[in-house]
């Protein structure tokens, strides 16, 4: 079985995928992951201690002004080798299957990875920025980079 074949108890969408507007890669995350060994998600990325580093290109660096070592940023990026037509799935980690929507599998109609990290190091220059971890293979298209804020990321209770 390959890592995206459908198991049981999946759904697969049974129509093509409309596609509406274009998305511009603003650089690439750099990262010592494969394919095939690539963390679920960013705990067990902090778990195996790897750090990575985000490269912005160049036209995009004056946008990274007022990030500093130490912040907390929010990533988005492209995890291009997944599939898009499960609507349905059933994670190992499981018993039961769920809506694509209620999980964090990068398996979705679009297939955007966020995580928040910690930036250790920024060259504004180079357009480089040191960050803590990351769960995305190596060379994946980075989207957007937004501040991570607690207060206004946070769900009311």
């Amino acid at each position: 079985m390959s890592r995206f074949e459908a198991r049981k108890g999946e759904l697969l969408l049974d129509s093509e995928i409309v596609f509406h507007e274009r998305v511009t890669f603003i650089g690439r995350i750099e990262s010592r992951w494969s394919l095939n060994d690539c963390p679920k998600n960013l705990r067990q990325a902090r778990e195996r201690g790897a750090p990575a580093r985000v490269h912005v290109a160049p036209q995009f660096r004056p946008a990274l002004d007022g990030i500093a070592a130490g912040d907390a940023l929010v990533l988005l990026y492209w995890m291009s080798h997944a599939p898009r037509n499960l609507l349905r799935q059933v994670p190992r980690h499981r018993s039961e299957g769920t809506g694509t929507f209620n999980l964090r599998s990068p398996v979705r109609p679009n297939p955007i990875g966020m995580g928040v990290v910690k930036v250790l190091e920024i060259d504004m220059e180079s357009g480089i920025i040191g960050i803590d971890a990351i769960d995305a293979v190596d060379g994946t298209p980075l989207i957007d980079i937004k501040p991570h804020m607690p207060r206004a990321d946070t769900v009311p209770e």
